[in-house]
């Protein structure tokens, strides 16, 4: 593939990114939760129970950072800290309902951005823009 074509991508993804990352953080001024917080959310929705260290792993972040953003969100009731069942000495933290309800909300509203964006567009190109980035995805996860 010529260069100047996959550097059309490469910035037209970066463009599309950061737009979406900057409605994200948009939507998030309205929920109590900062991006960061968002994001272990996220984690803990989708992975089940993590201790800090494997989501100070996942999210590249110190683990005394993570440690002081999971005390936070434990304050605001969106997760607790539970012995692991097999390793009593291990603390797994754990998403809450009222954490899994900000998530919930956060993404609708996500999604209705995204549906007003593409209400430009036509069935047959939304359904080829989505069948592209899903084999992009795919093919992404074959290096992983």
């Amino acid at each position: 593939m010529e260069a100047e074509r996959v550097e059309q991508i490469e910035k037209s993804l970066r463009r599309i990114s950061y737009m979406v990352k900057q409605q994200g953080r948009e939507i998030l001024n309205h929920f109590p939760i900062t991006p960061p917080q968002f994001i272990a959310l996220q984690y803990l929705q989708e992975s089940g129970d993590l201790t800090i260290g494997e989501l100070s792993t996942k999210m590249y972040l110190a683990f005394s950072t993570i440690t002081d953003l999971v005390d936070r969100l434990e304050s605001n009731g969106m997760v607790e800290r539970v012995k692991d069942q097999l390793d009593r000495r291990v603390v797994r933290v754990h998403i809450l309902n009222h954490g899994k309800e900000i998530i919930r909300e956060v993404i609708q509203k996500r999604q209705g951005y995204l549906s007003y964006i593409l209400a430009n567009f036509s069935v047959a190109e939304i359904d080829q823009l989505q069948q592209t980035l899903t084999s992009l995805h795919a093919e992404m996860e074959k290096d992983q």
